[in-house]
């Protein structure tokens, strides 16, 4: 088989596949006789080929996959004008200070918020395939150590944490969720709603910083198992 034709095939498969595809899945489309190297080779190819057109092909953490670019998505909204979901400040905090202070324990985060963390956000975080337990540390009780998911990076577009957008001045004490917040428009709405199951809102002063954030839910993503609560 010929460069093109191998192209074409990855071509194919990317463009079939409901979700990223990892080098060694594509691979498999060969009967492994094509080195993971040359795979990658043609995927640098296959991914300049693309460049100037409305879809892109785009390495994330768990893999490759096509996506529309960013300045489509206006007009991809309006074959689906619907009303973008609005996250709680309480879920923003504690998903950002997962992110940007990981690994962390629920006690951590309590002591960044200054309230105490409503479990259900854990879990609805957790059941959304963003956060997941990767250890304990060694304190009394053995916290469990939060930490954000590979899925969580591929639902952003992102390839690694390093690409996480910086926190800026306002960040050393509470991180500010306004960078990551600007990424969210891009992956368009979800099937099922995020706020359909509202927990009883947290009395607390919240920062100004996390005022009004809004965030669209995500499309290239399968639904989530629960609903990520409200105020």
């Amino acid at each position: 088989m010929n460069t093109q034709e191998a192209k074409r095939v990855l071509e194919t498969a990317l463009i079939c596949a409901s979700q990223a595809l990892s080098v060694a899945e594509l691979r498999r489309l060969f009967d492994d006789t094509i080195a993971a190297d040359t795979v990658r080779a043609l995927l640098d190819e296959l991914r300049a080929d693309w460049q100037g057109r409305g879809m892109e092909l785009a390495q994330l953490a768990q893999g490759w996959r096509f996506q529309s670019r960013a300045e489509m998505q206006p007009f991809l909204d309006r074959l689906y004008p619907e009303k973008p979901q609005k996250y709680s400040r309480a879920v923003l905090e504690t998903l950002s200070i997962i992110a940007y202070r990981q690994p962390v324990t629920r006690g951590d985060i309590e002591d960044i918020r200054g309230v105490v963390v409503n479990t259900q956000i854990i879990r609805q975080l957790e059941d959304r395939g963003w956060v997941e337990v990767i250890g304990h540390r060694e304190a009394p009780g053995r916290p469990a150590l939060l930490a954000t998911t590979q899925q969580f990076l591929d639902d952003l577009g992102l390839k690694a944490l390093d690409m996480l957008p910086p926190l800026g001045e306002r960040g050393e004490a509470l991180p500010n969720f306004d960078g990551l917040q600007q990424r969210l428009p891009e992956l368009g709405a979800a099937e099922d709603p995020l706020d359909a199951a509202p927990v009883q809102p947290e009395h607390e002063a919240t920062p100004a910083v996390f005022d009004d954030l809004h965030a669209p839910s995500f499309s290239r993503s399968s639904s989530p198992p629960g609903a990520l609560p409200t105020d």
